[in-house]
């Protein structure tokens, strides 16, 4: 499927619903743009996106062991005063 676009006064661009189906991408998602030779552009739903999972282990660090949620829990109230 081939699109045509129209470019804006202020240079910018607005994608059709069908390419943003198309790259699964929602309001507020943000796009990566790779500028090809020949004058080509590719654009790719950002890394990241809102895939929670891909921060697993993030803030672990050598030799520190994991909490189970009552743990945290505990010492949550305890930092309140309970």
């Amino acid at each position: 499927m081939a699109l045509e676009l129209t470019i804006t006064a202020k240079g910018q661009v607005t994608l059709r619903q069908a390419v943003l189906n198309h790259l699964g991408l929602r309001p507020g998602d943000k796009v990566g743009v790779a500028l090809l030779a020949n004058g080509r552009v590719e654009l790719t739903p950002a890394a990241g996106g809102h895939d929670l999972s891909s921060l697993r282990g993030a803030l672990q660090r050598p030799g520190q062991t994991g909490v189970s949620l009552q743990e945290m829990q505990d010492a949550i109230e305890l930092g309140r005063g309970r």
